[in-house]
């Protein structure tokens, strides 16, 4: 008897394991991929300061993210793959616009002409523009009465407020990381590149906003396309194509010297492949699976993280000076972004989209019919009626 309660605890206990995993795997995938954008920022900086295209760069990116994701989709999900029809083919093409050409092609741009941290920053923007698309759209709601709804909104603003204080006071030079040699030396490279950056800052900084609103846009025709085509895999290789002829047809009309198109072994050839791999292949399928148990806004809400990865790696790499004001700015970022997570995760999770295998299960409808029954006996008794026996007017074949 001692050993059969040891066995049930140990089931429940187990179980109960199980479900905390499942629960923190949306955390954990996020998490992870904040740490691969913050690569991607950094690879990216240094491909432009060797003469790389951001035209080109899209197009390779998704390029590689095609060939990576393809073969699994045509593979994976060949039995459950909807049909394609015309409304979800225009869908997949506005996703192949707003965020490999329109959002990618702004950020890089405005990255070059500001700096990886500060873009890095910008983005922290992200989730109170699609928060406010969600409530638009009707995908997020707000209930003042309530705590966990309020802590959405109130998270919201405190990010935003963190971002405003990074992009309008810098404060005193940091200098932690470099030496007093380095520093000096770091400090003369770095002027040109600040008079450089303020003749284009604010250039700059509007094609960032830009991006954002593009990948914001992103997230919420996403959310409505995977509801029609719930297939992750699928769309994210339908994405990275028409990304590829979309952004192909940009690149050709902005970059008319063909060499532009030429890779090395170095930096942009890294550059192409890590994006491709991590930003597009991989992100876009993590990503659609998050967005349909959580909804656009959990996804968007863990971009402040990428920001203070992206400060460590720019201070170390890129020798990107940092201020006092970015630190004070971060550290109200990731107070919002705790808020906003924690009123996220009070919300009920509901999946997005319909089940996959709905066609394959048995459709039983059970009604409750009256039964008559004749008597055997000959003793003239009327016949008898059982109103509460079901029949099942459907059997799964």
């Amino acid at each position: 008897m001692g050993d059969n309660n040891s066995i049930i605890r140990s089931s429940v206990h187990g179980g109960k394991i199980t479900e905390a995993l499942r629960k923190m795997k949306p955390y954990l995938a996020m998490v992870s991929l904040q740490f691969g954008y913050a690569g991607m920022y950094i690879i990216s900086m240094v491909s432009f300061k060797h003469g790389m295209s951001h035209f080109v760069l899209s197009v390779y990116r998704h390029v590689v993210a095609f060939v990576l994701i393809a073969p699994f989709a045509f593979v994976l999900e060949r039995k459950i793959r909807p049909k394609m029809t015309l409304p979800i083919f225009l869908r997949i093409m506005l996703l192949g616009f707003l965020e490999p050409v329109l959002d990618q092609n702004l950020y890089n741009l405005g990255m070059k002409y500001t700096s990886a941290t500060f873009g890095s920053a910008i983005v922290n923007i992200l989730p109170a523009i699609t928060f406010i698309m969600a409530l638009a759209f009707r995908l997020e709601t707000v209930n003042v009465k309530k705590w966990h709804s309020l802590a959405k909104v109130i998270g919201t603003v405190i990010t935003v407020s963190g971002a405003m204080v990074m992009t309008l006071y810098k404060g005193p030079i940091l200098d932690i990381i470099h030496s007093s040699s380095s520093s000096s030396h770091g400090h003369s490279g770095q002027q040109t590149t600040t008079e450089s950056s303020d003749h284009h800052w604010v250039t700059g900084t509007l094609m960032l906003v830009g991006s954002c609103g593009g990948w914001a846009s992103f997230f919420i025709v996403q959310s409505f396309t995977l509801k029609k085509y719930p297939a992750e895999l699928s769309l994210t290789a339908w994405i990275c194509l028409m990304g590829v002829l979309e952004g192909g047809v940009v690149t050709l009309v902005f970059e008319r010297d063909m060499h532009v198109w030429v890779l090395g072994w170095d930096s942009r050839l890294l550059a192409a492949v890590y994006s491709g791999v991590v930003c597009s292949g991989i992100a876009y399928y993590v990503q659609g699976m998050v967005i349909r148990e959580r909804g656009p806004v959990f996804v968007t809400s863990f971009s402040p993280l990428c920001m203070i990865i992206t400060f460590a790696l720019g201070a170390i790499v890129l020798a990107e000076q940092v201020h006092l004001g970015s630190i004070i700015g971060a550290l109200f970022i990731v107070m919002g972004l705790y808020t906003v997570v924690w009123g996220k995760s009070k919300d009920p999770i509901e999946s997005s989209a319909p089940s996959k295998n709905i066609d394959q299960l048995p459709i039983t409808d059970t009604i409750v019919k009256p039964v008559t029954v004749t008597p055997n006996n000959n003793n003239g008794g009327g016949p008898l009626e059982m109103s509460k026996i079901s029949t099942s007017s459907q059997l799964a074949s």
